[in-house]
C-alpha cells in the first residue's frame, strides 16, 4: 500500500488522468456499449445522453478524490476558494465569455455568404428560447463539472514544472483525447457520404485541435487570474456557442470545411496572444506550499 501511495504522491496528474478516463471511458462504454462503434443515430439513440453524463463523471470524481488524497482538506477548501474566487478584473470575464462565440460567429458569418447550411443554429430554428436554455444550462454544467479536474487539479500542477502554452498543449491533447468515444458515437452518422475512413481522422484531428488550442487560452486566463470560476465560464461558453446557439446544422464536406476553419483560426488566436502573453507569472494559485510537489511528466 505504502508503494501505490508513493507513486501517487510523486505522479499526481497521470494518476488523475488514469482515474478519469477509467470512469468516464469504462462508464460510457458500460451504457452505450455497442451502440457507440454501431453507427447509431446519437440524436434518437435513447442511451446517448446517459452515456454522455457517465462520462462528465470522471473528471469532477477524480478531481476531488487526488485533492483530498494529496491535500488532505486543505486540497478541498483551496479548490472551493478557487472556484468561488469572481473577483477579477471585468475583461477577463469578457474574454472568458466571449472568445469562442465572436470567433465562431465571424466564422459562421463569412461562411454563410456561400451557402445558407452555415447559418448558426439560433438563426434557423423556430424555438430560440429552448436553444438558449439549454445553451447556458448544459454549458454551465459540463464546465462546471469538468474543470474541476482540468484545471481545479491538473492544470495547477503542471505548470508548476511547465509553461502556459506547454500545460495548454498537454491538458489540451488530452482532454481532445477523453471525448474520442463521444467523437466516434457522432462522427460515424455526421459523414453523409464520405467515407469514414476518410471522413472520422478527419473529424478527430480538427476536434482535438480546436480542443487544444482553446485549452492554451484557457490555461493562458487561469494562469493570470488564478479562478476556476473563470474557468468554469470560458468552458462553458465553448459548449454553449459550438454545441447549442451557433452550431451549423452541417455534415459531410461543409461540417469538414467548417471545423478546418474553426481550427485554424483558434491557432492563430493563440499565435497572436502568445508573442506577449504566454509566459509563466510565477504565481501557480496554489493553496499550500506542499502542493508544488513532483508531478507527473
Amino acid at each position: 500500500m505504502s508503494r501505490i501511495r508513493t507513486f501517487i504522491e510523486r505522479h499526481p496528474v497521470f494518476t488523475y488522468y488514469a482515474i478519469t478516463f477509467a470512469i468516464s471511458w469504462g462508464g460510457m462504454l458500460l451504457v452505450g456499449g455497442p451502440n457507440i462503434f454501431a453507427g447509431t443515430g446519437w440524436q434518437t439513440d435513447p442511451l446517448f445522453l446517459p452515456a454522455i453524463l457517465m462520462m462528465l463523471v470522471g473528471p469532477p470524481v477524480a478531481g476531488i478524490f487526488m485533492s483530498v488524497l494529496v491535500s488532505g482538506k486543505d486540497g478541498l477548501r483551496g479548490l472551493l476558494s478557487r472556484l468561488l474566487k469572481g473577483r477579477v478584473a471585468p475583461h477577463w470575464y469578457a474574454v472568458a465569455l466571449l472568445t469562442a462565440p465572436l470567433l465562431q460567429a465571424a466564422i459562421l458569418v463569412t461562411l454563410s455568404q456561400t451557402s445558407p447550411i452555415f447559418l448558426p443554429a439560433i438563426a434557423t430554428t423556430a424555438d430560440q428560447a429552448s436553444l438558449l436554455l439549454s445553451g447556458i444550462s448544459m454549458g454551465l454544467v459540463g464546465g462546471l463539472v469538468e474543470e474541476i479536474g482540468w484545471t481545479g487539479f491538473a492544470i495547477p500542477r503542471l505548470t508548476v514544472r511547465r509553461s502556459v502554452l506547454a500545460t495548454g498543449l498537454v491538458v489540451g491533447i488530452l482532454w481532445g483525447a477523453w471525448h474520442l468515444l463521444q467523437m466516434l458515437w457522432v462522427g460515424s452518422t455526421s459523414s453523409e457520404g464520405i467515407p469514414l475512413e476518410l471522413f472520422l481522422p478527419q473529424f478527430f484531428f480538427t476536434a482535438i485541435a480546436q480542443l487544444t488550442a482553446y485549452r492554451v487560452l484557457m490555461v493562458w486566463v487561469y494562469d493570470r487570474v488564478g479562478s476556476l470560476l473563470i474557468a468554469v465560464l470560458m468552458h462553458a461558453s465553448y459548449i454553449f456557442s459550438t454545441l447549442f446557439v451557433l452550431a451549423p446544422p452541417t455534415t459531410g464536406v461543409p461540417f469538414l470545411t467548417y471545423s478546418w476553419i474553426f481550427a485554424a483560426a483558434l491557432w492563430i488566436v493563440v499565435g497572436v496572444v502568445r508573442r506577449s502573453s504566454l509566459r509563466p507569472k510565477g504565481d501557480n494559485h496554489y493553496d499550500k506550499p506542499e502542493d508544488k510537489a513532483p508531478i507527473s511528466r
